[in-house]
């Protein structure tokens, strides 16, 4: 029979559970099991489509186009589990689906209620994805222990483990070992209370992962075992990890987590082998070069908004054996100050995606000292639209030419709405969504990073490049390196004689990993690493140094690798 392992916050959000399922899951795959990896939210709405980045950070779109939580993204990237919309189901879903059915009759006139039909439709969530070739599923319950929304799932996976044997199921639950300076402790008592929280439920732990800045001694290890009542092997310390979240799953191996997981659970495994994972983090750790480059978004000052362009600019960074000094410029910034002040000396601009006019014009403003300047350019969904209008308007001459997104009454609309998007009003779910394929240009930098003419990326949008436009646009020196197989709509542009300027439709984040980077992003890093060592006379075996003073002092700066 299928295991499953259920994965639990107590204390605060935003813990990490996410990143320590996904864990979880690369080492037991490592282990020669398979896995199969979702994520239960809690909160009202069907799925994050509609919700602000500010709220919920990025959305993460799958192949078949399900909008779903950015945890999913970290199951990608660690692990090799199939996702689909049976990956990632919220409270709004599982309400909808019970009210229709009782809309159909299929209750039989009986009074609908929590317990038992609403904790049973999640239970058969959870059996979805546990068919006779997974050998374990790993269910990860968003929100924290003591939430009210979180309830009904806490009590569902309860009960589950009545139905298929407790001999089949695994609690791990994540938790916050605090630090208080003052008294120059970690203090137990809040995981003590967590904990204390899911047995009430009826949810006795089996396996404790303690989230904590300090090394925990064995004494307060053996505190949180006693009062929690569980095995002191079972108490996992789990250190923050400023270097890379690509430590996590090493960390958690050296604490025999994945062993204990198997022994609980029966499995009869070998030993992972994790010397490509291990091989990984010595790239990070001694880069030969070091590049610096602008993220200019809308939503630059939210870490989460981004998240999947940040860890593919991680991945290319490993790649290319390059550290990546990354910094987030909001738009609007560019807009109101000016790219000259905000973005001289970077190696690099990406432009990313967003909904809403706020800012767009920095972004503009971006693309075109990009161009101008000559330096690599990559732009993502909006990025690309936006690196077209500014086409549009400063090399083909079109004067006010814009986006009917945000200007429908502009004399050349250069973007326009999708035709089969023209009658819709609802919100959710109704764009242009997941895995589509295209054909690309043979000889274009696509083509060339590719290694192929056909491809197939995840999108997400409403709005294209307006056909009618296309002819001025290739007479103005604009190559449009990728179309849909039927050449109906553009999903890629490129100015073939830019050291490196390569807009996109899709979204290119959404499939890379730390052992396969995305080659759009390992191009562009590789163009970013030729164009610092032509501005600095540094050859490309030469590590690369930290400039005396970086050119760009007043924009927020974070080291990434």
């Amino acid at each position: 029979m299928t295991k499953h392992i259920f994965v639990t916050g107590g204390v605060v959000s935003s813990l990490g559970k996410g990143l320590t399922s996904a864990s979880v899951g690369m080492l037991l795959e490592q282990r020669g099991l398979t896995v199969r990896m979702q994520k239960l939210d809690p909160y009202i709405n069907v799925d994050p489509g509609t919700m602000s980045p500010y709220q919920h950070g990025e959305v993460y779109v799958l192949d078949d186009g399900s909008e779903t939580d950015l945890d999913l993204g970290h199951y990608e990237r660690f692990t090799h589990s199939p996702l689909t919309r049976d990956s990632n189901y919220t409270t709004g879903q599982i309400y909808q689906s019970v009210i229709n059915k009782e809309r159909r009759g299929e209750f039989l006139g009986k009074t609908v209620q929590v317990i038992p039909h609403i904790t049973n439709e999640i239970k058969s969530v959870i059996h979805k994805v546990a068919d006779e070739s997974v050998d374990v599923v790993i269910t990860e319950i968003g929100g924290t222990v003591g939430d009210i929304e979180s309830l009904p799932f806490l009590e569902a996976i309860r009960q589950f483990s009545l139905d298929v044997g407790k001999e089949n199921c695994l609690y791990l639950h994540l938790t916050l070992v605090p630090y208080l300076k003052a008294a120059r402790e970690l203090k137990t008592k809040p995981t003590q209370h967590s904990v204390g929280q899911l047995r009430e439920i009826g949810i006795q732990p089996d396996i404790l992962v303690c989230r904590t800045e300090q090394p925990m001694s064995r004494e307060e290890c053996e505190k949180i075992a006693l009062f929690c009542n569980i095995e002191l092997e079972a108490v996992i310390e789990e250190r923050d990890k400023d270097f890379s979240i690509y430590e996590v799953p090493l960390s958690l191996f050296d604490h025999r987590l994945d062993a204990q997981i198997c022994q609980k659970l029966g499995l009869q495994t070998h030993e992972p082998d994790l010397e490509m994972w291990r091989n990984l983090l010595q790239r990070l750790r001694n880069p030969q070069h070091e590049v610096s480059i602008a993220v200019v978004g809308k939503y630059a000052d939210h870490r989460d908004a981004y998240k999947s362009i940040y860890e593919a600019l991680d991945h290319a960074g490993m790649a290319n054996t390059a550290q990546i000094r990354l910094a987030r410029i909001r738009s609007e910034d560019v807009e109101s100050e000016g790219p000259e002040r905000l973005l001289a000396g970077y190696d690099g601009i990406l432009v990313p995606g967003g909904f809403g006019e706020r800012g767009v014009e920095g972004k503009v403003a971006a693309v075109r000292y990009a161009r101008e300047k000559g330096i690599p350019f990559f732009g993502i969904c909006l990025g690309m639209q936006c690196a077209v209008v500014e086409f549009a308007r400063n090399v083909c001459e079109l004067e006010g030419a814009h986006s009917t997104e945000f200007d429908k009454e502009t004399a050349h609309p250069v973007i326009c709405l999708l035709d089969d998007q023209q009658a819709i009003t609802d919100k959710g779910g109704t764009m242009r969504l997941g895995a589509q394929p295209a054909k690309l240009s043979p000889g274009s930098h696509a083509a060339e990073c590719y290694g192929a003419e056909e491809i197939s990326e995840r999108h997400r949008h409403r709005y294209e490049v307006n056909n009618i436009y296309r002819g001025q646009f290739v007479a103005n020196g604009l190559l449009i390196s990728g179309t849909s197989p039927d050449d109906s709509l553009v999903e890629i542009v490129e100015l073939p004689e830019h050291r490196w300027f390569v807009a996109v439709q899709y979204h290119p984040e959404f499939k890379s990993k730390p052992t396969a980077a995305h080659p759009l992003f390992q191009g562009f890093v590789k163009a970013t690493i030729g164009y610092h060592t032509a501005k600095h006379g540094k050859t490309s075996s030469e590590p690369a140094r930290p400039e005396p003073e970086y050119p760009n002092p007043n924009a927020p700066l974070d080291i990434k690798t």
